[in-house]
């Protein structure tokens, strides 16, 4: 029998309880084990539904619908999936088409400030709490939405136990479906919400609050240094999401096809990107290979898992890298032969060398909680520099537009696009003078430490709350 602990074994009348529900997701979870503790804890718990207002009582996801998308910003809206209200930087997302969004059948999937966020298909429990820059934004009907009453509850304290290890088992237990899971509003509806007293629920607010502004100032601070960037080069704005409302059509030099046949490489996309770059002084424009001090794919190797994460080093997917709060796949040795050629610091950029060109590859990460000194999938290339200051300025040139158009237009591959060190190697980038490098760069650094706090601020308010339901349960072991 698999067991959580030991002194709480899976119990037979724990079906009765569970209506008679045979597979093992209710009861393997750690569901009971968390039940159990909170059933100790002499503090008042209340029901979820009690504590929430708003559309369906404030618990909700939302019908299935066509998804128009449009290009332009100004007939839509930026729309997130289950997946994407999970990312860091949400300036490139789909937009939804605005009429449909603000029908009376999707206007309710409007986000606000405050509200939890869970994935409710696929991978199930995933919490993101609605931050400032999220407001507004709409979402799709697989991120199930807890909207708290406040006058009730506060907000981050709501968020910080659902996404602790007591809640999100809790959460997790109502998932039903063999293939493509699934979890509905009325399973999570009952779910008990401990009362911990006004002072530890003040604040456990005010540490999730803190990193939602945190956050939120990271992507300000980031758009700011692209924005820099570009007035001091003297380039143009190119738009966050590229508007292509006509067929897009080119014409290139025979001389060019000689190395590159694909459409992409020679399209305006490409164009809008590169032409800017070309018309600038020689002396103001340089490659990511002269500026950086090495750029590197680490080979395949064979990966040994192990469980235990004080013997181990936390290892991450290129999609992880792209999340608010990086989760590692699992930990590797610390005494596995060559781990030190995957592990990263924070004057090392990632970019991920493969995938569809809407998707991933051809984003540039600054490494930030516990990415830095883990260990990475040799599916991110390394583009090392010589101190943080250029390295966050190479991850703001390589973040803007123009190094983003370049890093998707230069991918190869007709089934799954690749990236390598030459293509990484030949972006054109901006060479400012090396006060402006060092401003910008400090800027594109403080993006990497202000995420790395709001990780920090979440962490301490999820332990607060963890602390407080074992002690009063006397499982504080």
């Amino acid at each position: 029998m698999k067991t959580t602990r030991l002194d709480l074994p899976v119990m037979a009348s724990w079906m009765e309880s569970n209506q008679r529900r045979l597979d093992g997701n209710p009861y393997l979870s750690g569901a009971f084990e968390a039940k159990v503790i909170l059933e100790k804890l002499p503090a008042k718990k209340e029901p979820l539904h009690t504590l929430t207002d708003g559309h369906k009582g404030g618990i909700y996801n939302g019908p299935h619908f066509v998804r128009n998308y449009v290009d332009d910003p100004a007939y839509g809206v930026p729309f997130l999936t289950s997946g994407s209200i999970l990312l860091a930087d949400l300036s490139n997302i789909s937009l939804l088409r605005r009429k449909d969004a603000e029908s009376a059948k999707l206007s309710y999937l409007r986000v606000r400030e405050g509200m939890t966020l869970i994935s409710s298909s696929g991978t199930i429990g995933r919490m993101v709490y609605a931050r400032p820059d999220m407001d507004g934004m709409w979402s799709s009907q697989d991120a199930m939405k807890v909207v708290p009453d406040r006058t009730k509850i506060p907000s981050g304290y709501l968020y910080a136990y659902l996404s602790s290890k007591f809640g999100v088992p809790l959460v997790v237990s109502g998932t039903y479906g063999a293939i493509i899971q699934h979890i509905e509003p009325h399973h999570i509806a009952d779910l008990p919400v401990p009362r911990l007293g006004d002072a530890i629920e003040a604040e456990v607010h005010e540490l999730v609050e803190e990193a939602a502004k945190l956050r939120t100032e990271a992507s300000v601070l980031l758009y700011s240094a692209i924005q820099k960037l570009e007035d001091t080069a003297g380039l143009p704005h190119l738009p966050r999401n590229y508007i292509h409302s006509e067929p897009d059509t080119s014409v290139a030099s025979s001389r060019l096809l000689v190395s590159r046949l694909d459409g992409l490489f020679h399209s305006s996309y490409h164009k809008s990107a590169l032409d800017p770059l070309m018309q600038l002084p020689e002396s103001l424009r340089t490659i990511v290979g002269e500026m950086a001090k090495s750029i590197v794919e680490p080979t395949r190797f064979k990966r040994i898992p192990i469980d235990e994460s004080d013997y181990g080093i936390p290892f991450f997917g290129t999609s992880a890298l792209m999340w608010l709060e990086p989760v590692q796949s699992y930990f590797l040795s610390k005494r596995m032969p060559g781990i030190n050629q995957y592990t990263v610091n924070d004057k090392t950029l990632l970019i991920p060398r493969s995938g569809q060109l809407a998707g991933i590859i051809g984003h540039v990460v600054y490494p930030y909680g516990a990415i830095i000194n883990g260990a990475v999938t040799e599916d991110a290339i390394r583009v090392q520099a010589e101190s943080q200051d250029l390295a966050g300025y190479l991850f703001i040139a390589l973040s803007s537009e123009y190094g983003r158009r370049q890093l998707k237009a230069r991918a190869f591959g007709s089934s799954i696009p690749h990236l390598d060190v030459r293509t990484i190697r030949e972006i054109i980038i901006p060479q400012l003078s090396l006060e402006k490098i060092e401003e910008i760069g400090t800027m594109g650094w403080q993006t990497s430490q202000l995420r790395s706090k709001a990780i920090e601020k979440e962490y301490q308010a999820r332990r607060i709350v963890e602390t407080a339901i074992e002690k009063g349960a006397g499982y504080d072991k």
